[in-house]
């Protein structure tokens, strides 16, 4: 659900010959954007990316004929997707990138609100998305799903934890979150509820349409704690001032790339293109770029249960 000084993404690494990927997303949903480059540590080049025609013969006759892949995605999520500039980047953009590449494709993004995205695939506005979905039950019956990453959920709290917040006791806490994600439909209210249940005052929750605001509210001191998935938290925490981890990650669960439930051909490209791209190199380079090789699989399966 997140969030760019110029940085030279994966993308710009990948030698894809005549094939020139570009990524191009719409202002700030937000009205801005949250700054940082890639980590240090990202590899100066990564390997190279080569169409595979074979994979391409499962996608939709239009879609190889327009030679363009459309993706939503949800640009305030960093370092997952984010804008820099009007640039999208990050890692799920960086992966995107390359398995477009691996389709013969050109992957062009469209920022969109979180809640909308699903929808957007479904109504032929795209022709996948990606946006730190979380696998479950509940999307795996409105799209096809494949699996790409790993992640949990962590929290925030203001350096030193001078409210003494306990991500596993946070009753009466005031937490903010991003709209849409799981934390905010299915973590938080669970907690909620387990608080009433108990007699003791409910976690209040603040909710905001980006991340970038769930942060600076926390940064601000408006809020007590923080939480999202454990890379967002991990990534607003080395960019931002004032703020630590709190607690351990916990429900981790995978990410998963949507596309529209008929087009089981394009499930199945999108999870062969990872394969290879696993086998070649290049998708552990993206991963790595930003950090987040903890979250990494071995598996890219179409819909795997939840």
């Amino acid at each position: 659900m997140l969030a760019r000084t110029p940085r030279t993404s994966l993308l710009g690494a990948l030698a894809l010959g005549a094939l020139a990927l570009t990524g191009c997303g719409s202002d700030s949903l937000s009205g801005g954007s949250e700054g940082g480059a890639a980590p240090s540590s990202a590899p100066a080049a990564a390997p190279s990316v080569s169409a595979d025609p074979a994979l391409a013969e499962l996608l939709p006759q239009q879609v190889r004929d327009s030679g363009v892949l459309r993706v939503g995605t949800n640009a305030e999520y960093a370092p997952n997707e984010f804008l820099r500039g009007t640039e999208v980047v990050g890692m799920d953009i960086d992966l995107m990138d390359a398995v477009a590449a691996k389709l013969g494709l050109e992957a062009q993004y469209q920022n969109a609100g979180f809640d909308t995205l699903i929808t957007g695939v479904q109504g032929n506005r795209y022709d996948a998305a990606i946006s730190s979905f979380t696998i479950n039950a509940e999307r795996l019956q409105q799209v096809n799903m494949v699996q790409y990453f790993n992640a949990g959920t962590q929290w925030a709290v203001r350096e030193g934890n001078p409210d003494g917040v306990d991500p596993d006791d946070a009753c009466g806490v005031t937490v903010s979150v991003q709209n849409g994600t799981v934390q905010s439909d299915e973590d938080l209210p669970a907690r909620q509820q387990a608080c009433t249940d108990a007699g003791r005052p409910a976690i209040e929750v603040v909710p905001f349409d980006s991340q970038q605001d769930a942060t600076a509210a926390l940064v601000q001191g408006r809020v007590q704690a923080m939480l999202a998935d454990s890379p967002v938290t991990a990534y607003a925490v080395q960019q931002s001032e004032g703020i630590e981890l709190a607690g351990d990650i916990y429900d981790a669960a995978p990410y998963g790339i949507v596309v529209p439930l008929e087009q089981t051909g394009t499930a199945e490209a999108v999870s062969r293109a990872l394969s290879a791209l696993a086998e070649e190199g290049a998708y552990s380079a993206a991963i790595e770029a930003w950090g987040a090789q903890d979250g990494a699989v071995d598996e890219f399966p179409v819909n795997p249960a939840p």
